[in-house]
């Protein structure tokens, strides 16, 4: 049942949704800096690489006109919800690169060394101290450097070193939700209809994935586009990838960004649940013309999946409903109340975002059920 959750959800007309639930610029070689380069500014002791600073402290939640995590519109719109490196956005964008070159520096860390996106990013000072702390932390695992190399992984890993563990938590209960909300809905026909089960449970795990990879807080990482970008391109490449998620300093985000960041993981999402429910239920109508060939008393018992509406109504779902409840989770619930709060006690942090996430995944296993007999793809009985 652990594995249930990361399987992509094939909505069916008798099935429940389980859903965890799809040319980097030149690096200018960066000036050596010495000693008295950080006079006034930072001094080593005050992030020595030997001591954990949690990241939770250096974003900046503050909302307003005088906020870094401005979701009025404030400071960032000229240049798409970031500082202009101006003012109070420009001393913070210093301190940022000065505390990455010093943890570089103390960590024997040359900066070509690392990826080129991390690299450009410290060079602008678009990432504070703490994420240059994190990164060399995750360093230290095999499977998370790995991971780090792919630059999806890099930039949610860096905002959020529990993403992999949230991952699996999704993966891990959603065969528990999803098997019980079948059941819940099945009943007596559960044990008839385990085709279809089967099939809502073999596709599941692209769902799951996607639901909690696309909403997931990130620390931005990506090169600014070329200048010949058209308007709309520019404003969706500056949009944070959850609508919620706290700004790391010296960035802000207008509150029609943070719209705009639903708006393209809606998008997403309705992409990849549209697609995965016609592989899901072409999948489900198979099994049943199986079945009812090799047993003629069974054909006709079951009734086969009406593709075309069945997929485009799981595509909308995921596009409103799981986008929604999925970035309040990731975005609010997590980043904001429970993170800030249980940053040093990571059991306690997991534990809750595993209560949080499993009610999450029921939840939407029996809203989809009553939002397909809402609008006639799915029967009740």
């Amino acid at each position: 049942m652990a594995i249930a959750s990361c399987f992509f959800c094939v909505p069916t007309p008798n099935t429940s949704i389980s859903e965890s639930n799809l040319t980097w610029p030149h690096l200018a070689s960066f000036p050596r800096l010495s000693s008295s380069s950080f006079n006034g500014v930072i001094s080593a002791k005050s992030i020595s690489f030997n001591r954990r600073v949690p990241i939770s402290p250096v974003f900046s939640a503050s909302i307003g006109n005088g906020g870094s995590d401005n979701i009025g519109g404030g400071h960032g719109g000229g240049d798409g919800g970031k500082n202009n490196g101006d003012g109070e956005g420009g001393e913070d964008r210093d301190r940022n690169r000065n505390e990455a070159m010093l943890l570089l520096k103390e960590s024997g860390t040359e900066l070509e060394s690392l990826p080129k996106d991390l690299a450009a990013a410290i060079e602008s000072g678009r990432i504070p101290g703490s994420v240059i702390n994190r990164f060399l932390e995750l360093q230290k695992s095999a499977v998370m450097r790995w991971l780090m190399q792919f630059a999806g992984f890099r930039e949610r890993l860096l905002a959020d070193d529990l993403f992999l563990a949230k991952l699996s938590m999704e993966c891990g209960v959603g065969i528990f939700t999803k098997t019980a909300a079948e059941y819940e809905r099945r009943r007596e026909n559960f044990f008839n209809e385990l085709e279809v089960v089967f099939a809502d449970v073999a596709m599941a795990i692209i769902a799951d994935f996607m639901l909690v990879y696309l909403p997931a807080p990130t620390v931005s990482l990506r090169p600014p586009l070329a200048l010949t970008a058209g308007g709309i391109s520019k404003f969706f490449h500056n949009c944070p990838d959850n609508a919620f998620q706290v700004a790391l300093s010296g960035t802000s985000y207008t509150l029609l960004q943070r719209l705009g960041a639903i708006t393209r993981n809606g998008a997403k999402l309705f992409a990849v649940g549209t697609t995965s429910s016609l592989v899901g239920t072409a999948i489900t109508n198979a099994f049943i013309k199986a079945r009812g060939a090799v047993d003629q008393t069974s054909e006709g018992e079951i009734e086969t999946v009406p593709i075309v509406s069945t997929s485009v109504a799981y595509g909308v779902y995921m596009a409103v409903s799981s986008n929604l409840r999925y970035q309040v989770v990731a975005g609010v619930i997590e980043q904001r109340l429970l993170e800030p709060m249980l940053h040093q006690h990571k059991l306690a942090l997991s534990a809750l975002c595993f209560a949080v996430r499993t009610g999450n995944t029921f939840l939407g296993s029996l809203l989809w059920v009553d939002y397909a007999r809402l609008i006639g793809i799915q029967k009740s009985h």
